[in-house]
């Protein structure tokens, strides 16, 4: 028998909608029925592609036994973090106050006011070694609110405090220091492995916003160890060797065993990682990530209207029937030999050399494919050949399930992927991908006065945007423009950043906070600071506004970024890992910053040399302009009749040039 959550739209709620617990989804209903009964709130928070957010539904939440208890004595609220990242952000930093560590599943158990007094991740049906059973949880907290009743509402006020750190954060009037920069790069140079690259231990994440950082530093070191974990992970198990595209996260340090999810904001922001390793280097090993990243995105995430959805999940069935992680992309020795033997008989020894095949694969003893022995590579046609039989032969298997949301932030870091992409490559068709995205975003996930809807399904919108949507979003509209040359979307890149500034800004103390004026009211309105795993909504807004600054001379964009970023400088070179976006904003602050404004009918040889490499503190203003809407663009003509360019700084502009070679030198 169904509950409430049959009517969600959430992939991640209907899930759960045939439990035997009483599941709410968050909202009005759920909060005054816990007043009414005065019981406390158990609050679960998950997502879709979580392989143990399955694991405790299917040992928990489908227990009759459990669900009795869960019913009797809580109000149940189950919360998508994907859909509703606000409540996901608060009760996160809760669970690690509290326990000392956060993660997926979110299990917290609040009172009758939202505030939570109790949380923890992962509990087991039956007690393990240091770790209770979720039955005992549920009996202690019960015992809890009936006894020490007192004890949990007088700390009320301290975890207020507590969660509202964030809130509080002021900009300092310290201007933003170039040193900032420097001390953050040798912070990443102490922390880098320099034996398999990466940042961390493992578990080991792609770090991306790092990587582009780095990437765009006049520092060799720094842009090899980018460079150099880029190879590492496109050679790993992280790397779908087979259908391509990447994995959440490696669980060893080598990059090689992945836990299977993929999701589409990694691939997004990985595909850009790589188009500038290879404007940087001119790899093409690097541009073949690209493609294969942006191809896979094409086939596997892409909908019928141009969307895409949010993820593949980490599980699905085996053989038996089982739902296992990892069941789709593992491999048995024997089928691998099958498959080669069937299409290149003679190369089944340098394959398995190669792909690091062995008897008992590592993973479970089946065989997750890497690139073991670049040296034994066989030639690129056999390959290519074996690839696409494996490809076949996988597709035939149970797929992943796919969570079909359609995220507003999340597709905009697509079409600024495609956009890119697509104009960096020539590869027409990514940027025609990426228009059809933005068409979408524009036709079903904007309300008529402007604002950006968080997520869609099947016709249906979800809740408001956050701060990330807008600031993605116009971002995204800015790469569009630098890429197409179509004004329009310039223009849609201003009108929304006006937006962002009129409705998440706090005008008194500086930045950004992560939910609209108007919004649903929780017990704290933050301001998340952190770029991890993806930019945090104020550096992705600190950015945009900078860029929109240099193509308007608008210092109140300006000024607005200039909060922002003075709020996470202080800690941005010290704990550089969870700031590489907000360390890419400063780093564009500090200049100095190219304004390049082509001119002319025939742009096309002056935009490959703006285009050839990684230049990301430039802006690029191009296209016909007829209305005046791009001030970099205002009262500049061609000279002699010829396409020309004009670089400045601050509007303040070099000799105009009219060929490719006086260009080169100009951006030397």
């Amino acid at each position: 028998m169904s509950n409430r959550l049959a009517e969600e739209s959430s992939p991640y709620l209907l899930q759960h909608a045939e439990n035997p617990v009483d599941w709410y989804p968050w909202g009005e209903e759920a909060l005054a029925m816990a007043k009414e009964l005065d019981r406390p709130i158990l609050l679960s928070i998950g997502y879709s592609s979580c392989h143990w957010c399955h694991v405790m539904a299917h040992e928990s939440f489908e227990d009759p036994a459990i669900a009795e208890l869960m019913n009797g004595s809580f109000v149940n609220i189950k919360v998508d973090r994907e859909e509703r990242p606000d409540i996901d952000a608060i009760y996160m930093e809760a669970a690690q106050a509290i326990s000392g560590h956060g993660g997926w599943p979110l299990t917290v158990f609040l009172d009758t006011e939202q505030v939570p007094f109790f949380a923890g991740t992962y509990f087991p049906p039956e007690p393990r070694p240091s770790m209770p059973s979720f039955q005992q949880i549920l009996l202690s907290i019960d015992e809890a609110w009936q006894k020490q009743r007192d004890e949990i509402e007088g700390s009320r006020q301290q975890m207020i405090d507590a969660l509202s750190r964030t809130a509080r954060l002021q900009a300092p009037t310290d201007p933003i220091n170039p040193e900032t920069l420097e001390r953050a790069r040798a912070t990443l140079a102490k922390d880098f492995d320099g034996t398999l690259g990466g940042f961390t231990g493992a578990p080991k994440f792609p770090s991306t916003s790092v990587i582009d950082f780095l990437l765009g530093q006049e520092d060799e070191q720094a842009r090899a160890n980018a460079l150099f974990t880029l190879g590492k992970m496109a050679d790993g198990g992280i790397h779908d060797q087979i259908g391509g595209g990447f994995a959440r996260y490696s669980v060893d340090a080598r990059w090689h065993i992945p836990h299977f999810e993929k999701m589409l904001y990694d691939n997004a922001l990985l595909a850009r990682n790589y188009l500038h390793a290879w404007q940087l280097s001119g790899d093409d090993r690097h541009s073949t990530v690209v493609r294969t990243t942006l191809d896979w995105m094409l086939a596997e995430l892409r909908g019928n209207e141009g969307g895409f959805a949010s993820a593949l999940d980490a599980d699905s069935l085996d053989r038996d029937g089982h739902l296992e992680e990892g069941a789709f992309y593992a491999w048995d020795i024997d089928e691998l030999r099958e498959v080669i033997e069937s299409v290149a008989p003679g190369h089944v020894g340098d394959l398995f050399t190669y792909w690091g095949v062995i008897d008992h694969g590592e993973f479970e003893g089946r065989n997750v494919l890497f690139v073991n022995a670049p040296e034994k590579r066989p030639p690129d046609e056999v390959v290519d050949q074996v690839r696409l039989a494996l490809y076949r032969r996988r597709a035939d298997r149970p797929w992943p399930a796919r969570d079909d949301k359609r995220i507003a932030s999340w597709n905009a870091l697509a079409i600024s992927a495609l956009a890119e992409a697509g104009a960096v490559l020539n590869e027409p068709q990514y940027l025609t991908a990426a228009l059809t995205c933005a068409e979408f975003v524009e036709r079903e996930l904007r309300t008529p006065d402007g604002r950006v809807i968080r997520s869609w399904l099947d016709g249906k919108p979800g809740p408001p945007g956050y701060l990330e949507d807008h600031a993605y979003l116009a971002a995204a509209y800015l790469t569009l423009y630098e890429s197409t040359g179509e004004v329009r979307w310039f223009q849609c890149a201003r009108d929304l950043a006006d937006l962002m500034i009129e409705r998440f800004e706090d005008a008194a103390d500086g930045g950004f906070f992560s939910v609209a004026d108007d919004h649903e009211r929780l017990i704290v309105r933050r301001k998340d600071i952190e770029d991890s795993p993806i930019p945090s909504g104020n550096s992705a807004a600190a950015l945009v506004l900078l860029r929109l600054s240099a193509l308007t001379a608008d210092r109140h964009y300006e000024d607005s970024a200039t909060r922002a970023l003075q709020i996470v400088q202080p800690v941005a070179a010290r704990f550089a890992i969870g700031f590489g976006h907000a360390l890419q904003a400063i780093a564009f602050h500090v200049g100095p910053v190219r304004e390049i404004a082509l001119v002319g009918d025939d742009t096309d040889g002056l935009l490959a040399v703006v285009r050839s490499q990684y230049r990301p503190r430039s802006v690029l203003s191009h296209g016909r302009d007829d209305d005046g809407l791009v001030p970099l663009l205002a009262d500049r003509s061609e000279v002699n009749g010829l396409p020309t360019a004009f670089v400045c700084n601050r509007f303040v502009c070099e000799q105009p040039v009219t060929s490719v070679d006086s260009l080169k030198k100009l951006l030397a």
